[in-house]
């Protein structure tokens, strides 16, 4: 069996997070046992929710343990299986966490999934036609419930989920409007994901600027919103809200490292009547398999172009995350293995 590398939470963060927050270290893959598969990671999944988790409080999901390999998404190829859903040279998506190998139960519901690369790129499956996928895509269906022509805005626009909503909405006849960080990103949300309009957060830093900005690319209003960062951005949005406005609530990654998020004008959600939902994707598993068909389907045929950060190896997985959280990275990060 191969000696496998590994990064482990060894202290929880106080405050922001830090390189020293994280800890690589190699041991001796197990020998499988009956009903066992071993995958060797191509890609690990770094994503904001990741951050949360690290914390020792209440949260959605059980805190990352100290001392274990940091939980997350990957996508590989099975090396050896002693299970018969499984063969040598399958290519699989599964939660193998933070490292080069992983041991799986084969028949343990939604560990380990066989994909099909033949229209969709592995990596892929950890982004547009993944779990960041269908979070958009419960979001907007689920939540939102968009009839064509109204006018929907989601933050961090140019990441795996917001561009997934984009195309989406898109495809439902609604007036999408992104918000992203920065020029480069900004142009990729309009030019290669079809928004209609794209602000950038880092020219409109406030609220009062937020507000003007969303004024002018949402002349008759905001109808639906999908929150992925909170603060500011989400007051703003409320600002601009019509009467019946929905709102997917996410990710407040403006929160992530603890401090909190009070929200300016909570009579607004009265006033417009505004529904406002946060939800978890893997709390509702059955509406995966319609939503990776019509992610896939928009892949395959162009209308979703999704972006990828990539940094190299393993060691390189701490720094990228931290990035992540910072906003540097350009669509989704991963981390390649091989």
């Amino acid at each position: 069996m191969p000696r496998n590398h590994q990064i482990l939470l060894d202290n929880r963060p106080q405050g922001e997070a830090t390189i020293d927050d994280f800890r690589l270290v190699a041991s001796d893959t197990p020998a499988l046992q009956d009903g066992q598969v071993l995958v060797r990671h191509h890609y690990l999944s770094l994503d904001p929710y990741m951050r949360g988790r690290m914390n020792d409080s209440k949260s959605y999901a059980a805190c990352q343990p100290l001392g274990q390999v940091m939980i997350g998404g990957t996508v590989g190829e099975v090396v050896e299986s002693r299970h018969g859903a499984f063969a040598a040279g399958d290519q699989v998506v599964g939660m193998g966490g933070w490292q080069e190998y992983s041991v799986v139960e084969g028949g343990a519901p939604g560990m380990l999934r066989k994909v099909d690369t033949r229209h969709v790129p592995l990596s892929y499956y950890l982004g547009a036609v993944g779990m960041p996928g269908v979070t958009a895509w419960y979001g907007l269906t689920q939540i939102i419930a968009p009839k064509a022509g109204e006018t929907l805005v989601v933050s961090a626009a140019s990441g795996a989920v917001g561009s997934a909503f984009g195309a989406l909405a898109k495809a439902r006849g609604c007036r999408v409007v992104g918000i992203a960080g920065g020029p480069d990103k900004c142009r990729y949300v309009t030019e290669e994901l079809g928004f209609d309009a794209c602000i950038d957060h880092r020219e409109h830093g406030d609220l009062k600027a937020m507000s003007q900005a969303l004024k002018a690319a949402c002349p008759d209003g905001i109808d639906g919103h999908f929150e992925n960062v909170g603060g500011y951005i989400l007051d703003a949005v409320l600002l601009r809200a019509n009467a019946f406005a929905r709102v997917a609530l996410c990710g407040m990654i403006a929160g992530y490292d603890g401090q909190p998020l009070p929200l300016m004008n909570p009579a607004l959600l009265l006033i417009n009547r505004v529904k406002i939902e946060g939800f978890i994707v893997s709390e509702h598993m059955e509406v995966w398999p319609e939503a990776l068909r019509e992610l896939a389907g928009l892949v395959a045929t162009g209308r979703l172009h999704p972006r990828e950060s990539i940094a190299q190896g393993l060691a390189a997985a701490p720094q990228a995350f931290l990035d992540l959280l910072k906003g540097r990275n350009f669509g989704k990060q991963l981390v390649k293995l091989m």
